[in-house]
């Protein structure tokens, strides 16, 4: 930021309060997607969401810190250069006024820094990024939130980020394809039919405003640390929470899953409206009670409504069924793009053993199976692990087992049935691997680690770590699999000497 303010502009207290407003240069963007500005000679950070490098924005201060705070633009008072127009008018795109070349160079950049610079790794190749084979419409799994508009109707859309806790309603929803989207507009015309409610706390925050939110959200997050479930409406019938779209982009069908609070509902007429209106494009429905105070669609009771539980996909040459809170890549395509770059640094000649850790539905892994010896997987979710094994005997795949298990404690328990691995897959989530489970691998002593990360600045202390133990970083490579968002995928091999 400029230590001079432009005519009219808003004074800089050195360290902002919440409820501040600045008008800040936006320097660069910081993992993460906020753009990064700075307070005058002391440097103060300040992370902008919805700014981008060169643009000059009026800013909100929603969290602060010691060195640093949080702020979500307001206006945009002199828009960068590199500024397009926005494609889509819903949250969930916050990249979408960079030129995509530019999003794909930024998010190599990014993926090198982090290695760099929180690793202290260098003297590996970092390799160009796989551009996206879409740019939009590229998802096959929505997750929507319910909520209520100022005048009270229920709305179903995406969250505001940024520290606001309304939600924003969607006509076309620009990550979805045109059949997912048609999918959320029945199940919302039905929920308001029936004169259905959103669940209580996000009701206040759209109906009073941003202030509200706040209260709201705070109310939440003790009433989550008291653990104190939520229940039905005062009717006793559910509060809408969530619904769920997953669509199999090679099998052409969808599944809906309905998530509300405890109550009673008969969900069977959404399901006749469903199947009435997307006819064989609807492979199931299903309705998921939760009385969790947390933000999530998992867990809780779910139960079949109608037709099938599992979602019909086929990846590469596979032929895969999906459970309804089983991980898959939620960008089909580009799925295939990235497991290929994991096969390609596998570099499998037939006779390795492999271990496919946070395996998930098999997918990396029955892919990977051809080539090897044997392959075992673990997986901690057991309908994912089910799905694995259902994956093999569906493809043909005999050399290839699946168990339930934490992979902290099933790590060793497997070396010694199996033997030592010659190559690890691993596919953590976000948060990366525990310093635990990186020393079962290093235990483990596989000749070469194939690290599938959604998360470079996670990836970078596990890949330091194995560096120090004596495993070298060769090879990265990032994947686009999320356009238009911040979120990178990678793929690095680690090699023994």
């Amino acid at each position: 930021m400029s230590d001079t303010a432009e005519p009219g502009a808003l004074a800089a207290p050195a360290r902002p309060q919440r409820g501040d407003e600045l008008e800040l240069e936006v320097q660069s963007l910081a993992f993460g997607g906020e753009g990064v500005a700075r307070l005058g000679d002391s440097g103060y950070v300040v992370f902008v969401a919805g700014a981008i490098p060169g643009d000059r924005v009026r800013a909100v201060v929603h969290k602060r810190k010691r060195s640093y705070a949080h702020a979500r633009t307001v206006e945009v008072l002199r828009p960068s250069p590199e500024r397009i127009p926005p494609k889509a008018d819903h949250p969930g795109v916050p990249w979408q006024v960079l030129p995509y070349a530019r999003q794909l160079e930024i998010k190599r950049e990014q993926v090198g820094e982090a290695l760099r610079r929180i690793g202290g790794l260098e003297g590996f190749e970092l390799e160009p990024i796989v551009p996206a084979c879409e740019e939009w419409r590229y998802r096959n799994k929505l997750e929507y939130s319910f909520g209520a508009d100022a005048a009270g109707e229920l709305i179903c859309g995406f969250h505001d980020s940024a520290g606001a806790r309304r939600v924003s309603p969607l006509t076309d929803c620009l990550l979805a394809s045109e059949r997912s989207n048609r999918a959320r507009e029945l199940v919302l015309g039905w929920c308001r039919d029936q004169g259905l409610q959103a669940w209580a706390r996000g009701r206040r925050a759209e109906a009073d405003g941003e202030r509200s939110g706040r209260r709201a959200e705070a109310d939440g997050e003790r009433s989550g640390r008291r653990g104190e479930p939520v229940g039905a409406a005062p009717d006793g019938r559910p509060q809408l929470r969530n619904v769920v779209v997953r669509e199999g982009r090679r099998s052409g069908t969808l599944q809906v899953r309905l998530v509300t609070t405890d109550g009673e509902l008969d969900p069977a007429p959404l399901a006749h409206v469903l199947a009435e209106d997307l006819g064989e494009e609807l492979a199931g429905v299903l309705w998921t009670r939760s009385g969790s105070p947390a933000e999530t669609t998992a867990g809780g009771d779910t139960e079949l409504v109608w037709g099938e539980g599992e979602l019909a996909e086929r990846l590469g040459g596979l032929e895969l069924r999906i459970s309804a809170e089983a991980f898959f890549q939620t960008n089909t395509e580009m799925s295939e793009a990235l497991y290929g770059v994991a096969a390609e640094y596998a570099a499998l000649e037939s006779w390795e053993r492999v271990f496919d850790l946070y395996c998930g539905i098999g997918s990396i892994g029955l892919t990977l199976a051809p080539r090897a010896g044997e392959l075992w997987g673990i997986e901690l979710l057991e309908p994912a692990v089910a799905d694995a094994i259902e994956g093999a005997r569906r493809n043909g795949i005999t050399n290839a087992r699946f168990f339930a298990g934490d992979t902290r404690a099933a790590l060793p328990e497997l070396v010694e049935r199996a033997g030592r691995p010659d190559v690890v897959v691993v596919d953590p989530p976000r948060a990366g691997l525990s310093k635990k489970v990186v020393h079962r691998i290093i235990e483990a002593a596989p000749r070469r680690i194939v690290y599938v990360s959604c998360n470079p600045t996670t990836l970078a202390p596990n890949a330091a770590e194995m560096v120090a133990a004596g495993w070298s970083l060769r090879r990265l490579r990032p994947v686009d699999m999320f356009p238009q968002t911040h979120h990178i995928e990678s793929v690095a091999l680690l090699e023994r000497g």
